[in-house]
């Protein structure tokens, strides 16, 4: 399993899909070997998870630099040392030690994972030199229209993409519309791309300090949280502080019956200059990250939950909305009816959505959701735990088949191409 996202990291949820899979898939007969990158490479580390990880688990960590951080000259660096990603130096030690793992514990199926770039490149020429069957998890799409925003990166991604579908035996994707995108884009391969959705961890929850949410007084606001990081682009909260500002100039919405609490933004900055702008920093408190099960914690407990989507990502969902689901609490979507995310909701019983550029449709909705938080007449999420992670067993991964598919699973074995697992 090539990662990047790996303990101790710190600050990205994206972190949780390989550390679960490196806990569950034991169970159904695989034996999880981790290659990723040296402390060094990560820009925040935490020891928090460290114990998630199963003691008998082989992990290897391979070289690694930030080109931003550590290649730098003055704070600049050449374009080309960061492509197809800013942890490109990872490739060249990670391949050497995976040929190393390859050949110490032969493994049955190679695994990388995006969204670090570089991870598949890793996949790629390991599969190359052993033959042994390669899974691309993508997650996401990579190569979009304007993203990323460097013609010369958007090429890389392109090529990267265009090797994992050509050569991968499965390339996963998070969602229906990323992988139906991915079919349409590479009608070759589609027999061989497959959906594998997030999902959370109930042992977490399980674990997490004991939090309930507490009734609300008349003069309490009601805090609303997003736990994680605002993406200036892909999350940019401009029209919600439009909103906020119309709002309370027509007296509909105060601060003091409304905060906004932004949990490990990654984007302080942005949000203190543009809630300035709009006069509405007094709705909004900013907050550093906590552990993951303190984070946990506080979504169990606050009085609703945000997630912001923009259209630009209707083929992704946010990977905290699976916890946000388990945490049974009102939520707010901001996202494109249209979108996965929509979807997702919609499929759990919630009705709150409006989409995150829309000031007009934020203006109607806003006041309607406190006040039926305020009530407790809000909907609540109907299958939060039907999307744990070991709810979703293995054999749920269905490739479009090319002819008659027996479907079942082969602990420890890998499947013809063509057959479901």
């Amino acid at each position: 399993m090539i990662a990047y996202h790996f303990p101790p990291l710190a600050g990205s949820s994206g972190i949780q899909r390989t550390l679960r899979f490196v806990q569950h898939l034991p169970a159904l007969g695989w034996r999880p070997l981790v290659l990723t990158a040296e402390d060094r490479a990560y820009e925040r580390t935490s020891p928090d998870l460290l114990a998630d990880v199963p003691p008998e688990t082989v992990v290897q960590r391979a070289f690694a630099l930030d080109t931003a951080r550590h290649l730098n000259i003055k704070g600049r660096y050449m374009g080309w040392m960061a492509r197809p990603d800013r942890w490109v130096s990872w490739r060249f030690d990670a391949v050497r030690q995976g040929l190393q793992m390859i050949k110490k514990y032969k493994p049955d199926a190679i695994w990388s994972t995006y969204p670090i770039a570089t991870a598949h490149v890793i996949g790629q020429q390991l599969h190359q030199k052993t033959g042994i069957p390669w899974v691309a998890d993508f997650r996401d799409p990579m190569a979009q229209d304007g993203y990323p925003a460097d013609p010369e990166t958007w090429r890389s991604y392109q090529r990267i993409e265009q090797q994992a579908l050509e050569q991968a035996r499965y390339s996963l994707f998070t969602t229906p519309g990323a992988a139906q995108m991915y079919r349409e884009r590479y009608p070759q391969a589609a027999s061989r791309i497959a959906v594998l959705e997030n999902g959370y961890d109930e042992e977490s929850f399980a674990n997490a300090p004991a939090a309930a949410a507490q009734p609300l007084a008349a003069d309490q606001p009601v805090v609303l949280l997003h736990s994680g990081i605002v993406y200036p682009s892909e999350r940019d909260p401009t029209q919600l502080f439009q909103a906020l500002q119309r709002l309370r100039a027509q007296g509909s919405l105060q601060p003091q019956q409304l905060k906004i609490r932004f949990r490990a933004s990654a984007h302080d900055d942005l949000l203190t200059s543009l809630s300035s702008q709009y006069g509405v920093q007094d709705f909004l408190e900013l907050c550093p990250a906590v552990p993951y099960r303190q984070a946990l914690a506080e979504m169990l407990s606050v009085d609703a939950l945000l997630v912001m989507q923009a259209s630009n990502c209707n083929a992704q969902i946010p990977a905290k909305i699976y916890e946000y689901l388990r945490a049974g609490r009102p939520l707010l979507g901001l996202t494109d009816p249209v979108g996965d995310t929509a979807g997702v909701l919609r499929g759990a019983g919630l009705d709150a959505i409006a989409p995150l550029d829309s000031v007009d449709a934020l203006v109607e909705l806003l006041p309607r959701f406190v006040a039926a938080v305020r009530s407790q007449s809000v909907a609540l999420p109907s299958w939060g735990r039907s999307a744990s992670r070991a709810a979703r067993p293995a054999w749920a991964m269905r490739p479009v088949p090319t002819g008659p598919c027996a479907s079942g699973r082969w602990p420890g074995q890998w499947p013809a191409p063509g057959r479901c697992r």
